[in-house]
């Protein structure tokens, strides 16, 4: 459909709206517009936080989705759509994010304070820094003094003793005070006529520095200041005197940066007086100017960030308490939540140009490799049922109907998601797996082996190696043995999902009986009958449930179900995971032994190998093609079905 887009139209309806705009005009001209829409003058932390209101937000317990709703079910967080599609599993540190930029956009002491993003390496700080400059990039124009090097708010104009009027008039809060450039051109240009100082808009642009700049470390030899607040232009000094605002070169980050965001990169490494400056910019809204111009009014966003080994040495010096003291940290933590991570695989695998068949649950073992060497030990659970809670899975403990609560999880666990193997080592262990695939195919199998070699080859120490292919050797395999088992089950038995549907509602009758000491009607003869607790036992052994914990369970299932249709979530098998896990386990039962036959089978009858294209048929529509389906086929042979 494309190349049927009339492109010459499409390139003047760009230029129209460009135009459109694009504005420019007087003072006395853009005060009328103020006076009609008070909203344009805006300080710039107000301006980020509505950039990304603007994209709206919903309370995390309104998300479709019943592993968010567990996770969260008592929380007041927030999803933002602004961040919906492009950061996962990172709902708190971007609630924290809101919050701080809620109090700043509402002049509050956040407003003079550093947002500061705390976390490992490839956690997501970079990123979300970008995030939120290119959402003011989206945000449309701002209104500048024409030729202002600081981009700064027109209102400066307006005399200090005529600001409380015009705030009444106006509606609007008048803050800051002009640049010295500005200053001269008032008083040489305009004849001190600050109504007839034109003005313009402008569009936020990190390309252009504009309302955007970034500051990287700088080596300790080569630090300047100017960096930060500008310089003075040598060249005109032979023409200008050392106190004439001409010549100013205000081009540094905090000049540029000015209306908008400074993100400063790896903060730690700078030197304190870099330090300084940023405080000063944010505490007191001022920078000096460079040579001897005194000071200058600086309205920005200071965002910086930094690993956590630097963190700490910087935070281990008492002389640097007045700094810490004017920082808001937003820990930024490596994700912990499976689902989420497969999502970020799923991302980087979309914006890259491989095509290559990728079978089920691959990215599944990698996400479990990466969120499994996050985890703190905990004598609570096995690190697997750690991983399986913090997805919002529900689970009991071994034997018992009390399930494990996260709470208390995460409060033995503070420094949790801090450390561990980094998304970018998982994405590049997978982008390899994807170049050397001569199939061009990649499964579990050959995503494991390709992690294991990545930790085998890289320079952890020596006690991480052994623990992180302890978890590739160990515990993914049996995992993914698991999801194996269960994906060959369900291509083998005839209308899976129709059959472990009918085990649930048999269950839910059965169940329901015995809870409230009733009858169990048959739907075919009308005939009432005592609960069957041979069945209802048959599918919670599954799961270890047995003896007098059997009546607890029952119990919690139909609270929990009974609890869900309240919400108005539609019933199904999968509802409750424990019993879910219950029912596969019945269902796997039943097949297995003959499903053990036809995977190991080396020759097969007739019948076998009918079955055994049948089980082909169905991995194909589960997402398999043939070498992939032929292949963890091959492998469950092997590996699977072993008592």
């Amino acid at each position: 459909m494309m190349d049927k887009i009339d492109l010459k139209a499409l390139i003047e309806a760009d230029r129209i709206g460009h135009e459109t705009r694009n504005w420019q005009g007087t003072l006395i001209q853009y005060l009328e517009l103020v006076r009609e829409h008070p909203e344009i003058p805006q300080l710039a932390h107000r301006r980020l936080y509505g950039a990304v209101m603007a994209h709206g937000r919903v309370p995390l317990t309104d998300v479709a989705n019943p592993l968010v709703q567990r996770l969260f079910k008592d929380s007041p967080l927030f999803r933002y759509n602004a961040f919906a599609d492009e950061f996962f599993g990172m709902e708190e540190p971007i609630n924290q994010l809101m919050d701080y930029l809620h109090g700043a956009a509402q002049r509050a002491e956040e407003s003079r304070q550093v947002l500061f993003f705390l976390g490992p390496v490839g956690s997501g700080k970079s990123t979300l820094a970008e995030k939120l400059e290119s959402l003011l990039e989206q945000s449309g124009p701002f209104y500048s003094i024409l030729g202002c090097p600081m981009q700064e708010e027109p209102l400066h104009l307006i005399p200090a003793h005529l600001r409380t009027q015009f705030s009444q008039v106006l509606d609007v809060h008048i803050e800051g005070d002009l640049c010295p450039v500005c200053r001269f051109r008032l008083e040489n240009e305009f004849s001190g006529e600050w109504e007839r100082m034109p003005v313009t808009t402008l569009q936020y642009s990190k390309i252009r520095r504009v309302g955007i700049a970034k500051v990287p470390p700088v080596d300790a030899n080569n630090q300047d200041t100017a960096l930060l607040i500008g310089s003075e232009d040598i060249s005109k000094l032979d023409k200008y005197s050392e106190d004439d605002p001409r010549v100013l070169s205000l081009t540094g980050a905090f000049n540029r940066g000015n209306r908008g965001i400074s993100e400063m990169i790896e903060w730690f490494k700078n030197e304190i007086e870099f330090l300084h400056t940023a405080i000063t910019a944010t505490q007191e809204k001022v920078i000096p100017a460079p040579g001897r111009h005194g000071m200058v009014y600086v309205d920005t966003v200071i965002l910086a960030h930094s690993n956590e080994s630097e963190w700490r040495k910087f935070k281990s010096d008492p002389t640097n308490e007045a700094i810490l003291d004017r920082m808001v940290v937003v820990k930024v933590p490596y994700n912990l939540r499976l689902s989420e991570e497969v999502k970020i695989y799923e991302k980087m695998l979309k914006n890259s140009a491989f095509n290559v068949h990728v079978a089920p649950h691959t990215l599944e073992v990698a996400a479990m490799f990466a969120v499994l060497s996050r985890l703190e030990a905990t004598a609570k659970c096995d690190p697997v049922t750690k991983m399986k809670i913090y997805n919002g899975e529900s689970v009991f403990e071994p034997g018992k109907t009390k399930r494990f609560e996260i709470r208390e999880l995460r409060q033995d666990a503070k420094h949790e998601g801090m450390s561990g193997i980094s998304t970018r080592f998982v994405q590049k262990a997978i982008d390899r797996a994807l170049a050397n695939s001569p199939d061009n195919m990649v499964t579990p199998i050959t995503v494991r082996e390709e992690l294991t070699k990545s930790v085998q080859r890289s320079d952890l120490a020596d006690e991480l190696k052994e623990r992180y292919l302890g978890f590739l050797n160990d515990s993914i395999h049996k995992q993914y043995l698991k999801l194996l088992e269960t994906e060959i089950t369900r291509a083998f038995v005839y209308a899976y999902h129709d059959q472990a549907e009918t085990l649930f509602q048999n269950y839910l009758d059965h169940c329901e009986a015995f809870c409230n000491r009733a009858k169990v009607k048959d739907a075919v003869t009308g005939e009432e009958m005592e609960p069957d607790l041979d069945f209802l036992k048959s599918i919670e052994e599954q799961i270890g449930i047995f003896g007098t914990a059997a009546s607890g369970f029952r119990q919690d299932v139909m609270v929990y179900l009974m609890s869900a249709m309240r919400r108005g979530e539609g019933l199904s098998y999968g509802s409750y995971e424990p019993l879910k896990d219950a029912i596969e386990g019945k269902l796997m039962g039943t097949v297995k032994d003959l499903a053990r036959i036809v995977t190991q089978a080396r020759s097969r009858d007739a019948e076998q190998q009918n079955k055994y294209h049948d089980m082909i048929r169905q991995m194909l529509e589960m997402g398999y093609n043939e070498k992939s389906a032929e292949q963890v086929l091959t492998y469950a042979s092997i590996h699977a079905w072993r008592d």
